[in-house]
């Protein structure tokens, strides 16, 4: 059998995926992490994008979008809390477009009470998105 480990991903609405997996890849701010069975203690902050659970080596993968957080390692946890997260299958393009113009026009029309920080992340936030959603349709198309 293989060896595994529990994985948990919250985010400030719901759970979206508790079970057991033996590999999750996450986006780290420095870069993608993965983690395997007995990999050491860590904590590290997320950056928008995908996490993929692999639960065995033949069931299919389970992606998630998530809009930042942080993932906690412990040798048989690995937690995820996200600040927003959706399964890969609930993604919507229009509305990840419509945020992506939303935050480029704020980024235009500068105004005195403008918070740049905050509509840059969101830019970040609907660019990954975006690319998440042409990851999974180019993966069903081929």
């Amino acid at each position: 059998m293989a060896m595994t480990f529990h994985v948990d991903i919250v985010s400030a609405e719901e759970q979206i995926y508790s079970g057991t997996a033996h590999m999750v890849i996450a986006p780290a701010e420095h870069g993608e992490v993965g983690i395997l069975p007995r990999h050491s203690q860590f904590i590290a902050k997320l950056k928008p994008g995908e996490v993929r659970v692999k639960p065995s080596e033949a069931s299919e993968e389970h992606s998630i979008f998530i809009s930042g957080g942080l993932l906690e390692v412990q040798p048989h946890v690995v937690t995820v809390l996200a600040d927003t997260a959706i399964r890969a299958k609930d993604l919507d393009e229009a509305e990840a477009l419509e945020a992506k113009q939303r935050a480029e026009e704020a980024l235009v029309d500068r105004k005195a009470d403008f918070d740049y920080a905050k509509a840059q992340a969101e830019l970040v936030e609907a660019a990954a998105r975006l690319r998440m959603i042409e990851k999974l349709r180019k993966q069903h198309k081929g």
